[in-house]
């Protein structure tokens, strides 16, 4: 008897040692290499559109390390799943790609969450109202910035000093228009930057001035510069808060990935952009503080310091900073009257607009730049400009040779007939923001006549019937529209913005609100519908698009056209695990119905939202 269990603790201790060893032996068979190959995550019984031509729906998906392991039907993905593998069964809701928006200004997004709110405002009265408000909280001396108004809500008539002078006599105050071409300052601002009768337009801009010669307080595109000079750099503190809370927002709509064109406009500091990837995009990912990823466009005037930065550290400076390109702009906006046209304004017979840019300067630069291999982006509104803009990519491609280069037209909004083919045959992406169409609606046509804006705007199926590849974004802040101002929205301002303000807007506003948004579901739902608020038809009815291209558009397009595809866009093994969840429970009940709302967001296979 105790021969016999002798033997028996030996062989079992045999066996032991075996086991141990087992994976230093032959780790390809090991319980610890299996182990260490299972999923973190299996989404199952779940509607996925993946954004993948080649596979466009699944039912379940397998994530290992913040990437797809596989994706297709169950069957097909369970044999990653072992110890620790999460499973989650999503009773049939639709899944798709986590959003990208294509074009958004972030940090100024952020920032002007907490500055004074002009959207939405209807008369000189609500908007003084606004700036009083603003004005008692500070200082003396102490600027009182903001912006987001719109003249065609009240009429059409430009704001002028006049208007805030009396309220803001201790403080220089300056007022962005919604398309950021165009600001208000008052008095004490313009003193402070040495503006008077005197002054001469700067090249690209205009001082608006009364008859007798007197500035009137607005300063269009590069003039803003005159303001921009003098108002003190928003702190380093104040501009990592404003990524923080422009990160949960943009969550809160599905969006994991952005194409940041940083605080560069004509007339600002170029430095404001590489500013922000030093003190705050590098510091939140040193500190473990990113929660969506970005890619980077930079000024045009800084291209050889573009340059040098890739050819030290490539294109891709974490999981979470890619570096895009540099960007120009050809023109203005339609807003402010200075996107450059063939033909004069409607409501402004001498006016065609303004060319922003030096041609010849800006050829050179876009030369030197796709020379080495950076991606070019280039604003471009009205239909002379972009004509302009397609023109210097033609010679910069005879100059430099064939390649896949991904020239970008930044907004692409007015097209002159026979330019949306150009689009296609050139290869250049058109980055557009659909939700601009609901307030151009209307000011389009009183500003180039109803025929020429109903040939010209929005050209969304031109472009795709000319192959041309559409990318969609937000242009966040500038874009606004009229949202429903529902219960979770409210409650996202109470949170990370100012309880009164957003009761005030929820109650005062009729439960509508301008909202400045990030906001893909309705991008989406524009581009396919393109029903202005108010209207009871669709603006340009033939120009609207089918939900595929709309989402396409938001996803795998959107990746494509800056050079992300390879890690995202779409739901494929091997990419990114970023992917929202939304309220539908079958692909027919989303299509006939798009939410606008998310479920969750998660990133690298974690939920970030909520």
């Amino acid at each position: 008897m105790g021969k016999n269990l002798l033997t028996f603790l030996s062989a079992a201790g045999v066996a032991l040692l075996a086991i141990l060893l087992l994976p230093a032996l032959n780790p390809s068979r090991s319980l610890w290499k299996w182990r260490r190959t299972s999923a973190d995550l299996v989404v199952m019984n779940a509607t996925i559109y993946t954004s993948d031509p080649s596979f466009p729906f699944a039912e379940a998906m397998a994530i290992r390390n913040g990437r797809i392991l596989r994706v297709g039907n169950y069957s097909s993905v369970k044999d990653p799943v072992g110890y620790g593998t999460r499973e989650l069964n999503l009773n049939g809701k639709v899944v798709m790609p986590g959003f990208i928006d294509s074009h958004v200004h972030f940090i100024s997004g952020g920032l002007q969450m907490g500055r004074v709110e002009l959207r939405g405002v209807k008369s000189q009265d609500s908007f003084a109202k606004k700036v009083k408000e603003a004005v008692k909280d500070k200082v003396p001396g102490e600027w009182v910035l903001g912006g987001g108004w719109n003249n065609d809500l009240w009429g059409g008539d430009l704001p002028c000093t006049s208007w805030i002078n009396d309220i803001s006599s201790n403080n220089p105050v300056w007022l962005s228009r919604m398309d950021g071409h165009m600001g208000l300052a008052n008095s004490l601002a313009l003193k402070i930057a040495g503006i008077t009768n005197d002054t001469h337009d700067p090249v690209g801009g205009t001082i608006v001035k009364t008859n007798d010669g007197e500035p009137t307080g607005l300063l269009v595109d590069s003039a803003m510069k005159l303001i921009q000079a003098v108002i003190p750099e928003v702190s380093i503190l104040e501009r990592r808060e404003a990524m923080v809370r422009a990160s949960k927002y943009a969550l809160m709509r599905g969006v994991t990935t952005i194409i940041d064109f940083g605080r560069y406009f004509p007339g600002a500091s170029v430095d404001h952009v590489w500013q922000d990837l030093s003190d705050v995009y590098k510091w939140a990912d040193s500190a473990g503080k990113m929660l969506i990823r970005v890619c980077l466009f930079f000024p045009i005037q800084t291209w050889s310091q573009v340059v040098d930065l890739f050819q030290e550290r490539g294109r891709e400076l974490s999981q979470w900073i890619y570096l895009g390109g540099v960007k120009a702009f050809a023109d203005g906006s339609l807003g402010s009257n200075s996107a450059l046209f063939y033909e004069p304004y409607e409501d402004d017979p001498d006016n065609y607009g303004l060319q922003v840019t030096d041609i010849d300067w800006l050829l050179n630069a876009t030369l030197e730049s796709d020379k080495s291999r950076v991606q070019v982006a280039i604003h471009a509104i009205g239909d002379k400009a972009n004509d302009m803009v397609l023109d210097m990519f033609d010679s910069v491609v005879s100059f430099n040779g064939m390649r896949d280069r991904r020239f970008r037209i930044e907004h692409a909004q007015h097209l002159a007939q026979g330019t949306t083919t150009r689009f296609g045959q050139q290869k250049v992406i058109a980055s557009v923001q659909p939700d601009h169409l609901l307030y151009d609606a209307d000011s389009a046509e009183k500003k180039l006549g109803a025929f020429r804006a109903q040939k010209s705007s929005y050209l969304f199926r031109s472009l795709l019937a000319g192959d041309a590849l559409l990318a969609f974004g937000s242009d966040w802040p500038v874009s606004i529209n009229n949202r429903f101002l529902d219960l979770q929205l409210l409650v996202f301002f109470c949170t990370t913005y100012n309880a009164l303000i957003a009761v005030e807007f929820y109650f005062n506003d009729k439960l509508f609100m301008q909202v400045v948004d990030i906001y893909p579901l309705e991008g989406i739902k524009t581009a396919m519908s393109r029903v202005p608020p108010g209207w009871d038809t669709a603006w340009i009815p033939s120009e609207r698009i089918a939900l595929d291209d709309a989402l396409k558009a938001h996803t795998i397009s959107a990746a494509y056209a800056c050079f992300l595809d390879h890690d995202l866009g779409s739901l494929s093994a091997g990419k990114y695990a970023d992917f929202v969840v939304l309220p539908a429970d079958s692909w027919d009940e989303f299509s006939n119905d798009l939410p606008s709302s998310v479920l969750a967001t998660y990133v690298n296979g974690v939920q970030a939202y909520p």
